[in-house]
This record gives structure tokens, sequence and C-alpha cells, in this order.
């Protein structure tokens, strides 16, 4: 593979150089705030990242907070309880997208929250101790026991609440085929390893978290 030093060079010199480039790069959440996070948080930014799928982002920025006010600000204990009730009056409340199985993932991740926090004290503590050179290992665990939180919907929530996180973007995974590294697109849980690989990798030879390396990565690419 082509060295981070070399790929962030070619990232600078299409970004207009290295203090652009470098502005242009976010700043993870440390493990302790990503812990401070409140539960309820995980959970909106979760459902965020899953109505976003498949809609305009900025239709469902705009009725964000009419999903705020319809899921009370999204308590995991809470909506791990969402009775057929819940269910069919926020299948009629004209503040939220009304799709059902979206509405029913809400239900579901707050599950899983809640099951985080049994055994962890938190679901922000989870997330928070959760390993960056594991972290393909932490999408593989949100496919296989979140709802639609498969592909990059995991990945835009967690970086969205700030966990350090690489995002395969179209952009992305072109250079990461340029490199070598896959051939095809990472979906299956053997790519999406040696993704982490090839990231561990960048990491170690410039002492950078995942997310400037996805960055810069996309930047060798695309805008």
């Amino acid at each position: 593979m082509t060295s981070f030093a070399s790929l962030y060079e070619q990232a600078a010199r299409r970004k207009g150089g290295a203090a652009a480039l470098e502005a242009l790069l976010p700043t993870p959440l440390s493990a302790a705030e990503l812990a401070a996070i409140p539960d309820d948080r995980w959970l909106a930014m979760m459902s965020k990242c899953i109505f976003n799928a498949g809609f305009n982002w900025s239709v469902v920025d705009k009725k964000w907070p009419g999903f705020e006010a319809a899921f009370a600000g999204f308590h995991p204990l809470r909506w791990k309880f969402m009775s057929d009730a819940d269910f069919e009056h926020l299948l009629k409340d004209t503040r939220i997208i009304r799709h059902a199985q979206k509405i029913l993932a809400v239900r579901d991740n707050a599950t899983l929250l809640c099951d985080l926090a049994e055994a962890h004290g938190s679901a922000a503590r989870f997330f928070a101790d959760w390993p960056a050179k594991d972290y393909a290992e932490l999408l593989i665990l949100l496919k296989k026991r979140a709802s639609r939180l498969g592909g990059n919907s995991a990945q835009y929530f967690l970086r969205f609440m700030g966990k350090d996180s690489f995002i395969l973007s179209g952009d992305v995974i072109a250079a990461l085929k340029r490199e070598g590294v896959v051939t095809t697109d990472p979906k299956s849980q053997r790519d999406l390893r040696l993704v982490q690989q090839a990231f561990n990798q960048w990491c170690k030879e410039s002492g950078r978290p995942l997310a400037h390396v996805s960055k810069v990565l996309a930047f060798t690419i695309g805008a």
C-alpha cells in the first residue's frame, strides 16, 4: 500500500495545502467525552441515521424537532416498551416520517441500548470503550444486533456521535481498491476486516485516528 505520508501529500495538493487539509479533518471525542453522552442521545442519533437512509437529509433535519417531541426525547427504557397503541399513534403523527419499519427500529434499538446499559453501566460506556483498532467488529456487531444499522447508517451514526471511525464512502472505497486492499465494495465481514487491517497500518504509521485516515483517503479521490 502507499504510505500514509504519500497519501497525505496527494490529499493536501488537491485541497490547497496542508493547512487547508487539516481544517477539514474531524476531531473524534475522547472515551471520557463519549461516555458522558446520555444514552437517549445515542438512540436519537441511531434513529436519525436510520430515517436519513433513502430520504433527503435536509427533510429529516427540518422535521427533527418534531421527531424529538413525538419520541419524547428518545429515552431507551421508554421506547423499549413501545406498545401497539404507541406504534399506531406514531403512524398517524405528522411531525415525523411515518415509515412503519423505521418506527419499529426505534423500539428494537432501544432494547439493544438497554441491554448494553445493563451489561456496561451505560450504552455510552460500551461505545466509548470499544477500541478503534477493532472498529470493523463494532460495525459487524451493530449489523447483527441492531435494527437497520447495517452498511453506512451505522458508520454515520458512530461518526456523528464523535466515535473515532472510518466511513466507507464511494471515494474511500475507490481509494481502498486503488491501494489493493479490496477488489469489491467491502460488505462482507472478511472485507471489513481487511479494511480494518489497512487502516490500522496507516494509523500506526501516522499516529492519527481512523477519522483522519478516512478523510485523507477520500480526498485523494474526490472533492
